[in-house]
């Protein structure tokens, strides 16, 4: 039996259209939304986890001498492997592209499901999110709101590493060329194109991570809940991605293509890889997305 809508909202739902003056597009702007969530610990904690990654990266790299990267390197096209961490050192632009090799796989896999996934779920455990829907702000444009803020933190959150990497990597291996691991170099004008080209690519590619972490902050009250659930789910769908006896299956996963951006780091740009990478992400990410809109559509709302 489906639990009972608040009055607040009954009223909210059926009498919010003859509102004089009232115009849904102007409720809850994303101006409003992004200053309460720039506010919150969370967010200013994950931005600090970010923004002091590439300083620990160079205290290691200090303490542990010439960085030695046997088995390390990013996925070009979702196959071959290349090499970041010995030329890790070489520039700062290779240093910001290291910075976001050792975090894609998971470090920032954390900040985009903690905006995404906790966004909802906490109006609902503070018991504030019937008063928003009573202001009243309708259902879609408050998804809409918190759905475009979150993705915005993401952005951000990607955008910061590797701008702090290359200040902090610029201070301490000085600016250059990117060194390739394949041989030869990209010059410094081209090597900044190539990693914002890098930054879109993880993000795009963690739109699924988004959708998964956005749906489940709409079925859940408990933040903690939806971000862990995410997270998770991602980790699963690395293994799976490790199970070479899937074969072509592969193909249809997200993780499958996370390190595609290793072909931006090519003396010729290679896009096939990045391009059905691409594909697979936004296809996921469209489900959940329009899941998450219309479970909430029909939720009552108790909290």
């Amino acid at each position: 039996m489906s639990a009972p809508v608040h009055p607040s909202e009954a009223r909210m739902e059926t009498e919010h259209p003859e509102a004089p003056g009232y115009r849904a597009g102007r409720t809850l702007p994303l101006r409003v939304e992004a200053m309460r969530q720039l506010r919150r610990r969370r967010t200013l904690l994950m931005g600090g986890i970010l923004a002091a990654l590439p300083f620990i990266l160079i205290i290691a790299f200090a303490i542990g001498g010439t960085p030695d990267g046997e088995d390390g390197g990013g996925g070009g096209g979702g196959g071959g492997r290349i090499n970041l961490m010995d030329v890790a050192t070489e520039s700062a632009a290779n240093f910001a592209a290291t910075s976001l090799f050792v975090s894609a796989g998971f470090l920032l896999v954390v900040p985009v499901a903690l905006f995404c996934g906790d966004t909802v779920a906490s109006e609902a455990s503070w018991s504030s999110l019937r008063y928003l829907l009573a202001a009243p702000v309708p259902r879609v444009r408050l998804l809409w709101s918190k759905l475009v803020v979150a993705l915005g933190f993401s952005l951000a959150a990607m955008v910061l590493l590797p701008l702090v990497a290359l200040v902090a990597g610029t201070a301490a291996y000085g600016w250059g060329p990117l060194k390739l691991p394949t041989g030869g170099a990209l010059p410094a004008g081209d090597a900044v194109p190539r990693l914002a080209i890098v930054v879109a690519f993880i993000f795009v590619s963690q739109l699924v991570t988004a959708g998964l972490a956005f749906w489940l902050s709409t079925k859940t009250d408990a933040p903690l809940g939806a971000v862990g659930g995410a997270v998770g789910l991602t980790i699963v769908g690395n293994v799976l991605d490790a199970v070479t006896a899937l074969g072509s299956w592969r193909d249809f996963l997200p993780a499958h293509w996370q390190f595609a951006w290793a072909d931006a780091l090519q003396p010729q740009l290679e896009w096939g890889g990045m391009i059905k990478g691409t594909a697979v992400s936004v296809t996921y990410a469209l489900i959940l997305f329009a899941l998450a809109f219309r479970g909430f559509s029909r939720k009552d709302i108790v909290s």
